[in-house]
């Protein structure tokens, strides 16, 4: 029994190492040395657990909710989720670009789910990234309270030219902050990548709980493109908003 419950945490180790990609069963047996109908029965049960969540034969497995919880990640909420998934898969399917679903956690933004394109070339995903190089990451700030805002600079300062190049002044940043409020968008380019990023607001009422965001690579995006990512994206989040309004 003990050397199970070893294996499983192995397991989840190594999932977690992913950094929200999947794995498969495959991969899982060959780097743990695990003989393949051991290493299945053992993921199965961790899935009915919700510890890990199965997304695919080909693509395998990733952390699930209860993996989450563990943290006390609060806001990582089933019912969120259930409101997001049918409206994420049509956004997606429309724009035929992967679709994201990002909150602010542990003052980084961390991604809750993940519709993905059938693009041959996509967007590399991480599950946390800096909340000042994501356009969901600013987004998210932007709705901040002013006393929320205080805390996350006195731990984590102002962004670096190569972040955010306009905020990198406290006055530089509340503009900009306050610019994303009063058009309910955040939008990065990185140059060096080519990569364009949208974000929009999901609200719970009147609480902004959420970002829904789209990253696509600039040769991608052209100014048509561009006009029908952010109408379907905010199209997108006021349905996901009004879901969850009235679930609430």
């Amino acid at each position: 029994m003990v050397q199970v419950l070893l294996k499983a945490f192995d397991i989840l180790e190594l999932v977690a190492q992913r950094k929200g990609q999947p794995i498969s069963l495959t991969e899982i047996s060959d780097e743990l040395q695990l003989n393949q109908a051991t290493a299945a029965n053992i993921i199965n049960t961790i899935v009915s657990k919700d510890y890990l969540e199965h997304i695919g034969k080909k693509k395998g497995y990733r952390l699930g909710l209860s993996a989450y919880r563990l943290t006390n990640a609060v806001a990582y909420e089933q019912d969120l989720i259930n409101a997001a998934r049918e409206p994420m898969e049509r956004l997606t399917e429309k724009l035929n670009e992967t679709s994201i679903l990002g909150i602010l956690q542990n003052q980084k933004r961390f991604i809750l789910h993940v519709v993905n394109s059938n693009q041959d070339i996509q967007v590399q995903i991480r599950s946390e990234r800096n909340v000042y190089e994501t356009a969901s990451g600013r987004l998210l700030l932007a709705y901040l309270t002013e006393k929320e805002l205080e805390r996350f600079l006195h731990t984590n300062g102002l962004p670096n030219d190569d972040l955010w190049i306009e905020a990198t002044t406290l006055s530089g940043l509340k503009e900009a902050l306050s610019n994303i409020r009063e058009v309910g968008l955040a939008k990065t380019h990185k140059s060096l990548s080519h990569l364009k990023g949208f974000a929009v607001p999901i609200f719970n009422n009147d609480k902004v709980i959420a970002g829904l965001s789209v990253f696509v690579p600039e040769y991608r995006c052209t100014d048509g493109k561009e006009e029908e990512i952010i109408s379907s994206m905010i199209e997108t989040s006021k349905s996901i908003s009004r879901i969850l309004s009235y679930n609430s």
